[in-house]
């Protein structure tokens, strides 16, 4: 039995030897990595997005999908570091908006943006191209420099906003510079714009207090402002500085 009890004992050093060796390895490798924890990767869809039917309109190499509005010169935009970044009207650059080549109706967009100090953008949809410009056809989900921007703002201005028609319910915008991730849900003319997870605006398209707030407002003379139920998601060059990436729609029907 003097064998058997050298050879436990053995087995048992050598167990402990190998749980102390992992135990030392661990603590200088960090918290313990799985795919759950991993970090997403930018735009790319996962296994579970493309499950959703989620499809990605920006693949981070070039600008397939995209043209500019009325197929005007879109030297203004570029993909650049993985990112659809527009130069504004700076160096001559034309300023036109990018518009994407399908048209959508009821929809979930999901984008991630950033600007540079004090300047304006914005994320517009159902837009058509029978106008001289796209925001007299499509509501506009506004991008600004809330605190820089040179020009005292009106709420209806303001980050998050339906432009000129509904003011954000709060002001949830990142510092300048830094990325944001906007959501707009278009679901049969309800719509709802939402800011880094909060709900900033919510309205109905098309029904008689719409048509009354459209009629006060802006847009009293312009008439086919969002009145099409389907068109292009668009990214406004107001002449200014903006990137865009994770551009990803899932069509609701």
């Amino acid at each position: 039995m003097k064998h058997k009890l050298i050879y436990f004992t053995g087995l048992a050093l050598v167990t402990v030897s190998v749980f102390a060796k992992l135990h030392h390895e661990q603590r200088h490798m960090g918290p313990a990595t799985t795919a759950a924890s991993q970090p997403p990767v930018d735009n790319q869809l996962t296994d579970k997005e493309k499950a959703e039917g989620w499809q990605l309109l920006y693949n981070g190499q070039d600008l397939h999908g995209w043209r500019a509005y009325k197929n005007q010169p879109a030297d203004a935009w570029v993909s650049d570091g993985g990112t659809i970044h527009c130069l504004g009207a700076q160096n001559g650059h034309h300023r036109v908006d990018l518009l994407t080549d399908s048209m959508y109706d009821s929809f979930v967009l999901d984008v991630d943006w950033k600007l540079a100090p004090k300047a304006n953008s914005g994320i517009l949809y159902l837009v058509n191209e029978t106008q001289q410009q796209p925001y007299q056809t499509g509501p506009e989900y506004q991008l600004i420099d809330d605190a820089g921007y040179p020009e005292k703002l009106e709420t209806w201005q303001q980050t998050g906003a339906n432009y000129a028609m509904d003011p954000p319910l709060t002001l949830a915008a990142n510092p300048i510079g830094t990325w944001n991730h906007t959501r707009i849900v278009v679901d049969r003319g309800k719509v709802e714009h939402w800011l880094n997870d909060k709900l900033v605006v919510k309205y109905t398209l098309w029904t008689p207090e719409w048509e009354q707030h459209k009629a006060t407002g802006k847009w009293k003379d312009a008439p086919e402002y969002a009145l099409a139920h389907g068109g292009h998601i668009d990214f406004q060059n107001h002449g200014d500085e903006a990137w865009f990436k994770n551009v990803k729609v899932k069509r609701l029907y």
